[in-house]
């Protein structure tokens, strides 16, 4: 190959990064350059004030209030939290959203050895797959049912996730599954997410709390995780309105009708949660309650295989997975139902400082973060509730859960505890921001939703448990989980004598690095163009190696013959394959390199 030549190697080389950073930033350039795009669990650091940086991150800017915030006068402890908010998006595990953050308990040796990062089996390609960097914006996650969570810990090994997710695609008979996009592809349950992608929830954690050991409540799917959230028990029920007719059912507590009907189940079409929840207790305390639905649709899937499913209509008049409230004994019974409510009303009560004692605030799929709603839709509407929250008069006195219903199906390294048959579940992210909060704090506690529960116990009921034989309402629960001796205590993520914290509030559209899907779509026309060149153009080292490899000889030999002015074809006639065959090669090289490039 003559220097001419490869001079003009170079340049179509050398424009891609660079035109592919003005579509993708200046990360991107750093990483195509071979150079380095770090994020704060990656070597960079975090700062004060909202913002999320480190080398080449992204940084998350905030409007800090400079008014100081009064505390509730005449109140100390925990009783200067009037208000607790709830807000649970769902399928992440921690190690997918908080893996590399600093001093969180996130993926082993991922910066310190990378030699010792767990691999987990994949039985379909063979070998082994390890955690990476995915910047996806939309992910496909696994099965998340009883069954696949059993799968996917494999007894405490935490080893089964991507075997799992080849068994959630296969087949892919299913037009609506995600999954049949993805068929072939790495499994993305390996993949996590940092600073970059999710700065703003980087920055809560900063400015906060974060909790690095908080588990879901159950080993199971959303279902029982929203029952467990609100009544410390997933139970089918044998007889209407009877507490004493429950068993515990960690993987079929029946059905919404809607659910059941696209199940085909043989369980009754009107679930009969019979059994006692939190909001009995706080009604007859006269403690004031709101649950909180996003109107529009809910992606959840049966319990036993599927990823991804048809997504039935959701909002505070249609009972479902993610709203099962109305099918409780006690919120009918005690005339309840006019306490689930529209998103809508969230931020006009927040607006005027009249948000209830207790909220529960559960998204539509669009912005849960569910497969395969995009994450920076979830982070944005989330940034929301949180933004109102902190421009309410309320909040001075409120304390905000975050977290996330279940794992979703992807990978977590910690083996959860054992604290009864149902769980605790797999570990997902668990955030608190509060004026109280201890700012950067890291919650090592072992904590699950039941940590919320005996909160709002301690806080607003004197200490009352959802206990059978102290409520009026016995049911045979197998324990009281408040109680449980592994259960840490939220208090502890709190200092009430410190000066309040004031808001810190967060653009909703912050830049990130994930790659949505169309801005994959311009950047692969655009990278489509740059691999491009003229007919008769000279190979590129990429497109060289493919073809050396095909015909099985050395790259080098390859540029000699080239170099020496032998044309394409008399290649192909020296070494018995057609033209057409080799221009193939060198078209699906262009691909691979365009998809490399891409992700």
């Amino acid at each position: 190959m003559t220097g001419r030549h490869r001079d003009r190697m170079a340049r179509a080389g050398s424009c891609l990064p660079l035109l592919l950073a003005l579509l993708f930033g200046a990360a991107f350039l750093l990483s195509a350059c071979g150079g380095s795009s770090q994020s704060p669990g990656k070597g960079g650091s975090t700062t004060g004030q909202g913002s999320t940086t480190g080398p080449g991150s992204t940084t998350t800017s905030s409007a800090t209030s400079t008014t100081t915030i009064t505390p509730p006068p005449g109140l100390t402890g925990i009783h200067k939290i009037r208000h607790v908010v709830i807000i649970m998006q769902e399928n992440r595990s921690f190690d997918s959203y908080f893996g590399t953050y600093p001093s969180a308990d996130g993926i082993p040796g991922l910066a310190s050895h990378p030699g010792t990062v767990p691999c987990v089996p994949n039985p379909a390609a063979g070998g082994c797959v390890r955690p990476f960097h995915d910047r996806q914006d939309r992910s496909l996650g696994g099965p998340h049912s009883f069954a696949a969570a059993q799968a996917d810990m494999n007894g405490g090994q935490m080893n089964g996730f991507v075997g799992e997710q080849e068994r959630g695609m296969a087949g892919c008979a299913q037009t609506f599954n995600p999954a049949c996009g993805n068929a072939g592809g790495t499994p993305d349950v390996m993949g996590y997410h940092d600073g970059s992608d999710i700065p703003n929830y980087w920055a809560y954690a900063h400015n906060f709390v974060l909790q690095d050991h908080m588990f879901q409540s159950d080993a199971s799917w959303s279902l029982p995780s929203h029952l467990y959230l609100l009544s410390e028990w997933s139970a089918y029920c044998s007889l209407k309105d009877d507490p004493e007719s429950c068993r515990s059912a960690p993987e079929n507590p029946g059905y919404p009708p809607d659910f059941a009907r696209r199940l085909g189940n043989p369980l009754p079409t009107t679930p009969n949660y019979a059994w006692t929840d939190l909001t009995y207790l706080l009604h007859n305390f006269g403690v004031s309650w709101g649950y909180y639905v996003f109107k529009g649709t809910e992606p959840d899937c049966e319990n036993n295989a599927a990823i991804a499913c048809a997504q039935p209509g959701q909002s505070a008049k249609t009972p479902g997975i993610w709203n099962p409230l109305p099918y409780f004994t006690t919120v009918q019974q005690d005339d309840q139902l006019s306490s689930i409510k529209s998103i809508s009303n969230f931020y006009a009560d927040a607006k005027a400082g009249s948000l209830p004692a207790v909220s529960w605030v559960t998204p539509n799929g669009a912005v849960s973060e569910h497969p395969p709603g995009l994450i920076s839709r979830g982070q944005s509407y989330v940034t929301g509730l949180i933004n109102a929250i902190m421009q309410s008069p309320d909040w001075s006195s409120t304390a905000i859960f975050l977290t996330w219903d279940d794992w979703g199906g992807f990978y977590d390294h910690i083996a959860p505890p054992q604290v009864d048959e149902q769980g605790y579940g797999l570990r997902v992210p668990g955030l608190l921001i509060s004026p109280y909060a201890r700012p950067g704090f890291i919650d090592h506690q072992t904590l699950s939703f039941d940590a919320y529960v005996k909160f709002i116990e301690d806080d607003f009921l004197g200490g009352r448990r959802l206990d059978p034989q102290t409520d009026g309402r016995p049911d045979p629960r197998p324990d009281v989980r408040e109680n449980a001796s592994q259960l840490g205590d939220l208090i502890k993520d709190f200092d009430f004598e410190q000066a309040p914290l004031v808001p810190q509030i967060l653009p909703l559209h912050p830049p990130t690095d994930l790659i949505t899907p169309a801005r994959e779509a311009r950047g692969r026309r655009a990278a489509g163009r740059a691999l491009a060149l003229p007919p008769g153009g000279p190979l590129r080292a990429f497109e060289l190696r493919a073809m050396a490899r095909y015909l099985g000889i050395p790259p080098r030999q390859l540029r000699a013959r080239l170099a020496s002015g032998e044309t394409l074809r008399g290649i192909a006639q020296a070494y018995g394959v057609s033209v057409a065959r080799l221009r193939q090669v060198v078209l699906d090289a262009v691909r691979a390199e365009l998809d490399r490039t891409i992700r």
